[in-house]
């Protein structure tokens, strides 16, 4: 027994460059390049907590990590767009709090978490006595964490920040589950309308995978530019702490 099969490729091509698939696409790269942004600097900021010594703001550091990896993003999602406006009840708050900040929001707090560990593992890639050789030279920690760790952490730190952002990219369509009108529910729009579910399902797919090859050349590009950047300098402190202490006498 031969099977039809009903797909009209001209479809695909007729919708690749509709204006809501386009427009879906352009919320789907904000939500993703915003959140981004929030995450990683959430992720410094408690990857620098984490390596404290202080008890307190590893502690906080600790809660932040456990709560948010260990809670499916949808559920982080769902209680910040549903269930905070039950507990303020305030109607401005509920107007201003929009599926697309919502979205954002949630996304980046969420990527905060990941990116703690990598900024963290990144910290403890560098070898500790590069920051007792810095404060000899007369910095502070923050100092000596800005201007000689972060630097040489950053090597470490790239490549999987790239493959989260990969990653989020696509578990934005999440955020069609408060009706946020990104790539994929704009598909669904479509199709809700059309019936052409598998060509519009395929016109997202095209979309995903061009949109996530430009970002893994953007990132292969950053990691070969910091390998080059590194054989350029291979004494990163001494090179650093040098400069730093010709900037302090000539003040």
């Amino acid at each position: 027994m031969l099977l039809a099969v009903d797909f009209e490729l001209d479809v695909v091509w007729r919708f690749l460059f509709n204006p809501q698939i386009r427009h879906g696409a352009w919320v789907t790269i904000q939500v993703a390049v915003v959140a981004q942004l929030i995450g990683i600097t959430l992720g410094v900021l408690f990857a620098l907590m984490r390596t404290s010594r202080n008890r307190a703001p590893q502690l906080l550091s600790g809660f932040y990590v456990w709560f948010f990896r260990g809670t499916p993003v949808l559920l982080q999602l769902f209680i910040l767009y549903f269930g905070l406006p039950q507990l303020v009840n305030n109607q401005t708050f509920t107007n201003e709090l929009t599926a697309f900040r919502a979205a954002i929001i949630a996304f980046g707090i969420n990527e905060g978490a990941y990116m703690t560990e990598i900024v963290r593992a990144g910290i403890l890639s560098v070898e500790s006595g590069q920051m007792d050789a810095a404060k000899s030279l007369g910095m502070t920690q923050m100092q000596a964490m800005r201007r000689i760790i972060l630097p040489q952490a950053l090597r470490v730190v790239v490549p999987p920040t790239g493959n989260e952002f990969i990653a989020l990219l696509k578990n934005s369509s999440i955020a069609s589950a408060i009706s946020l009108v990104e790539l994929l529910l704009a598909s669904q729009n479509i199709y809700n309308t059309n019936f052409k579910y598998m060509e519009l399902l395929v016109v997202a797919a095209i979309w995903y995978l061009a949109m996530t090859t430009v970002f893994s050349l953007l990132q292969a590009e950053l990691e070969r530019a910091l390998a080059a950047g590194d054989r350029a300098r291979p004494d990163t402190l001494f090179s650093r702490a040098r400069a730093f202490a010709q900037r302090g006498r000539a003040k």
